[in-house]
């Protein structure tokens, strides 16, 4: 496809009204430092984590929540991309059932670009946003696999590494250990 064509599709207001908040979503949930690192600050929180490599967990050094206790535990966000507002629906309510998570935000109206099986796809997904427990992500991804229609669904995890105490003893309490 070349500039020239791209050009009407850009500039459609829909798309301009979507891009500032598509671009400061990409921006919260990655950091700066992940997008570039000359961008980083060095008391940027985000710049500090690290991906734990052979327990799978994640670690962080430095950052604090808004309290020093032992009220809340480790926690992620988990994103999870499904076809429609059906199985949105129904998979959000399976996992808050099933206490393996807190919260699930669905996100209507994503247009997602991929390659699969050597062509590239565009499909109109809704984003499901869970928040749970670091320990429950195992439990968590299997559900997700036995109860997702797509052959690969999308199970990315990224730590909870502050935030406020109350929700976050909320979101241990109300999922399970």
């Amino acid at each position: 496809m070349s500039i020239s064509a791209l050009i009407p599709i850009v500039s459609s207001s829909a798309v301009r009204r979507r891009l500032p908040l598509v671009g400061a979503f990409c921006l919260f949930s990655l950091g700066l430092h992940n997008l570039h690192p000359s961008l980083s600050l060095s008391s940027n929180p985000l710049s500090r984590l690290s991906f734990g490599s052979k327990t799978q967990g994640f670690r962080s050094s430095g950052i604090r929540m808004e309290a020093s206790n032992q009220t809340t535990v480790p926690s992620i966000v988990v994103y999870v991309t499904v076809p429609n507002k059906e199985a949105g629906k129904k998979l959000a309510a399976s996992i808050v059932k099933e206490k393996l998570a807190a919260c699930v935000n669905r996100v209507p109206g994503i247009e997602s670009v991929y390659l699969w099986e050597g062509e590239i796809q565009t499909d109109s997904e809704e984003l499901l946003i869970i928040k749970t427990r670091e320990s429950l992500l195992s439990a968590l991804t299997e559900h997700v696999k036995a109860n997702h229609e797509y052959e690969v669904p999308e199970v990315i995890a990224m730590p909870i590494t502050g935030g406020s105490v109350p929700y976050l003893e909320w979101l241990k309490n109300s999922t399970r250990e």
